[in-house]
């Protein structure tokens, strides 16, 4: 690996990192009036340089579709923050709240709009380890 890849890399890990997914649920039809590969644009575009924002398959918990886990960084991680799981992300006004949360520090340094407390929700033990 060279420098410049392990900066990157260890770049990459310091951020906090926002896991949207993508599925059999999530981000499919199934979830109607949703503009889900905008949703994702937008996310990434308001994070770009701030935060790692990553697709995946499946998070199983299809009933709160659509989902998204924040994962404080590096330095939230050391002030308490834990991951966030935040189901039935359906609006385009929790984007940007969920996206002004992570830029402000994210789980552990800011705290989030009251309003994503609505959004918040415990997935099963055994799928929170996963991610954790």
């Amino acid at each position: 690996m060279s420098r410049r890849e392990g900066r990157k890399k260890e770049s990459a890990a310091a951020r906090c990192t926002v896991t949207v997914c993508r599925g059999c649920c999530c981000g499919t039809p199934k979830v109607p009036g949703v503009d889900h590969a905008a949703q994702l644009v937008r996310l990434r575009t308001a994070l770009d340089g701030v935060a790692t924002v990553r697709p995946t398959t499946c998070l199983d918990a299809c009933e709160q579709a659509n989902v998204m886990v924040v994962q404080p960084s590096a330095e939230g991680r050391r002030a308490g923050g834990r991951p966030v799981w935040l189901a039935l992300v359906n609006d385009a006004d929790a984007v940007a709240d969920i996206a002004t949360w992570v830029a402000d520090g994210g789980p552990g340094l800011a705290d989030p709009p009251g309003v994503l407390d609505l959004y918040e929700f415990q997935p099963s033990r055994r799928i929170r380890e996963a991610l954790d």
